[in-house]
């Protein structure tokens, strides 16, 4: 493999939480003076530094990390937004001659980087409050029935509980008078075509990934994530908006407010974070194959490779 033009190449290393993904990124960018792009739909947030394993600052000063820790957990942040946010990255990247290393877990995000994302325009805060409300107060159930109605084949590829998306594609209808069916027919060129990246995905035995996963949300416990997650309950945040929703926040705010053990939270944070793992797996199977399934040894083999 010969090294790449950092011109006009980019790389993506995707996996599973906890698979080693950051230290992989950390190794290409020192060796060729990259840049790190997050990737991941929770590490944006700046309220959860520790819980989502936040890059340390050190490694931030050591080489450029950008994405990161940029967003308030107030807002509903998107794949789009990530995209335009990822887009001018980019061109800084491409305009400093560095290396472009996009990293992280959320199979959306790069799905949208090298497939493209359906052109559906900012949702006005007053609809999406306004649909939320009505979530609360008739029920999913009532909005799944409503959804199937007015664009009966999405409402079909969705669950009747789904909240967060069934949500969604009633905003985008009470704010563009057009149902999400319609808008993905319209969709955004990708920031990536075919041929202009590389693309790994990290893929540790299971047994050792979930031992990870465990070993660290026990970690993070001990490096203040009880606490971060405390003062992002204090501020009384919409519990649909996707950073309250983020592997342990909600079983630790149950536990702030004495309904179960700290252990009892713990196990809970845990075992989402595994199911999540294991759905990253299915979903880069069958979503995206344009990436190269590794090892961790191989992987850092192929680090070498691509930098030298």
């Amino acid at each position: 493999m010969n090294s790449l033009d950092h011109d006009k190449t980019a790389v993506l290393i995707a996996g599973p939480t906890a698979s080693g993904k950051s230290a992989l990124a950390l190794a290409l960018a020192r060796k060729t003076g990259g840049v790190v792009i997050n990737t991941d739909s929770m590490q944006v947030y700046r309220d959860l530094s520790v819980l989502t394993a936040r890059p340390t600052p050190d490694e931030e000063t050591e080489v450029p990390h950008r994405l990161y820790g940029h967003v308030d957990a107030s807002v509903n942040f998107s794949a789009g937004a990530w995209v335009n946010d990822a887009r001018r990255v980019l061109a800084e990247a491409r305009a400093q001659h560095r290396l472009p290393i996009f990293i992280g877990g959320s199979g959306l995000y790069f799905k949208a980087l090298t497939r493209g994302l359906s052109a559906v325009p900012p949702i006005p805060p007053e609809v999406r409050e306004a649909v939320r409300a009505r979530l609360e107060r008739d029920g999913v159930e009532a909005l799944h029935a409503e959804l199937a109605r007015r664009d009966a084949p999405y409402a079909e590829k969705l669950k009747p509980r789904d909240r967060i998306r069934i949500a969604r594609a009633l905003e985008v209808m009470e704010a563009t008078g057009r149902s999400l069916t319609d808008w993905h027919r319209e969709g955004l060129p990708p920031l990536l075509p075919p041929g202009s990246f590389r693309a790994l995905f990290l893929s540790p035995e299971r047994d050792v990934l979930y031992a990870r996963i465990d070993a660290r949300f026990e970690a993070m416990l001990k490096e203040g994530a009880l606490e971060e997650v405390e003062k992002l309950a204090a501020r009384k945040l919409d519990p649909l908006l996707p950073a309250m929703k983020a592997h342990g926040v909600p079983a630790l705010i149950r536990h702030l407010k004495g309904e179960i053990t700290r252990e009892e939270a713990s196990e809970i944070g845990r075992a989402d974070t595994r199911h999540y793992a294991k759905r990253q797996f299915t979903w880069f199977r069958h979503q995206l194959g344009e990436f190269e399934w590794m090892t961790s040894e191989a992987a850092g083999a192929w680090v070498d490779q691509v930098s030298g």
